[in-house]
């Protein structure tokens, strides 16, 4: 008889718990989907300051393109000063 009540027991509670499992994992997902709210939240914040950066260095890039370009008539033809000047000290050097 004993053997009996307690497979009787494992029973009752068995449907118990399969009754109550949608009860029980409710605040498991609503942590799982809060979590991944925060995650897709976190992960947008990533790709904003990401794009945001970006942004940023094109703008650096296209501002020091747009300063030689500027600066063309200027470093031109001091580079060609200094090439001129190099070819000259070595056609000038004495051989060792």
């Amino acid at each position: 008889m004993k053997t009996f009540l307690m497979i009787l027991l494992v029973a009752v509670a068995a449907v118990l718990v399969v009754k109550l499992l949608p009860v029980a994992l409710l605040p498991v997902a609503l942590a799982l989907l809060l979590v991944a709210g925060v995650a897709v939240v976190l992960a947008g914040g990533v790709a904003l300051a990401t794009l945001a950066a970006l942004g940023v260095i094109l703008g650096l890039v296209i501002a020091a393109l747009v300063l030689v370009a500027v600066l063309t008539p200027i470093w031109l033809p001091v580079l060609a000063v200094v090439g001129v000047v190099a070819l000259i000290r070595r056609l000038c050097a004495k051989p060792a």
